[in-house]
């Protein structure tokens, strides 16, 4: 097997993530023959040092055996595209917003994306007459859409600020943003929301055996906690009181923080991952390899928090608002658990299209772009912080953010 096969094997099996770069190359007039054609050459692919570097890893190895999983690589997030704006563009914005109907629908897309199945059943619509209003929408400009498996949601679109129609758009979603919603709508969206939060529990409750081995199909905990832990050790905090893990999995992290807070508080909806939580502090403790200072389990979801009258100086979510039914409103929820001048520490998957990641992981959402975050934190009265991005070479990639609740707030 030459070089060329194994670099284009590589190549094929995406296990060398790499840009294909070619150059002619002249052949040699001994692989010519006696051929009279004229000055003869082919496209090779360009051999550049990290394509050299990565060969000569497994150039020792035996080529009929499968290649070990690469290393993770850090990365940077590429930033969207700038929107193409041509003289179509405001007519097309201004007609999309000329129908109250279709204002509706964007109120309702404030915080929550939406199949065009569920949109009919949250206005009573048809289906032929949704589908031409999201149509005319997205077309606009003011909806994108995301592929979640089989179906295809629908979601505001932001421009980006150096768009002329950048404000426009804003001023738009802010006046649509003090429409009422009707209490009609409002019914059918706590009922979806329970449908979604009803299957997620399902899952958990079903697959809490196998929690750690649907975990590393995606990122298993050892590759995201040093990134978090130094996130939490750079996080400027005026008290380090109370510290709260929404969805603790099976309760890794809760040592962590027991280190560093004077009281730990656990939170999760599924009753089995809590039991699995409690499972793995008490072994701690009976094994006294650590002092855990004072921890509380609760079940239930971010709701209860109000409820509870939690105040915590710092709260982590890592790795769970792609199971959550909506991501928005845990972040309101949040905010008010926050004491002021309290952070959130945010670990969770950006956009990705490996839809197999439902089924197997009991994701409700396969990913979020950066901005999803900013613009929730922002409508929580939340301050942005630092924020940390790391690519995996399985095709995922992780987002860890941090938000501040304003001191005087």
């Amino acid at each position: 097997m030459t070089l060329n096969n194994v670099m284009n094997d590589l190549l094929e099996q995406e296990i060398l993530d790499l840009p294909v770069l070619t150059e002619q190359v002249s052949l040699p007039d001994s692989l010519l023959g006696n051929a009279s054609i004229g000055e003869a050459s082919i496209e090779v692919p360009v051999l550049t040092d990290l394509v050299i570097a990565s060969l000569d890893l497994v150039m020792d190895l035996p080529l009929d055996l499968p290649m070990e999983a690469p290393p993770i690589l850090t990365d940077i997030v590429e930033p969207p595209s700038v929107a193409v704006v041509d003289a179509q563009s405001l007519p097309n914005l201004l007609k999309a917003a000329g129908d109250g109907f279709r204002l509706e629908i964007l109120r309702v897309l404030a915080q929550d994306s939406f199949g065009v199945l569920e949109l009919c059943r949250v206005f009573a619509a048809k289906q032929s007459g949704m589908s031409h209003h999201l149509k005319v929408l997205t077309s606009a400009g003011l909806l994108s859409t995301r592929r979640e498996g089989n179906s295809i949601f629908y979601r505001r679109s932001y421009l980006v600020p150096d768009n002329p129609l950048a404000n426009l758009q804003q001023a738009l979603f802010a006046s649509i943003d003090q429409m009422p919603i009707s209490d009609a709508v409002q019914t059918q969206l706590r009922e979806l929301e329970q449908e979604r939060s009803l299957a997620s529990q399902h899952f958990f409750a079903e697959n809490a055996h196998k929690f750690r081995e649907q975990q590393d199909l995606i990122a298993s905990y050892p590759v995201y906690a040093e990134h978090v832990i130094q996130l939490l050790n750079s996080t400027p905090l005026r008290n380090w009181n109370l510290a709260l893990e929404v969805g603790p999995g099976e309760g890794e992290f809760l040592p962590i923080l027991a280190q560093k807070f004077s009281q730990v508080v656990a939170l999760d909806s599924s009753a089995e991952m809590l039991s699995k939580s409690k499972d793995h502090v008490q072994k701690i403790k009976e094994a006294k390899r650590q002092n855990l200072r004072s921890m509380e389990f609760i079940h239930g979801d971010t709701h209860v928090l109000a409820e509870k009258k939690v105040l915590a100086d710092c709260i982590v979510v890592n790795m769970v608002l792609h199971h959550t039914p909506s991501p928005a409103d845990i972040f309101q929820d949040l905010s008010k658990a926050l004491a002021p001048g309290g952070a959130l520490l945010i670990c969770d998957l950006c956009r990705h299209e490996q839809a197999w990641a439902r089924e197997a992981c009991g994701d409700l959402w396969q990913g979020f772009e950066p901005q999803d975050f900013s613009r929730w934190a922002s409508a929580a009265n939340l301050n942005e912080g630092q924020s940390v991005y790391f690519a995996l070479r399985n095709g995922f990639q992780i987002q860890l953010r941090q938000f501040f609740k304003p001191a005087n707030f």
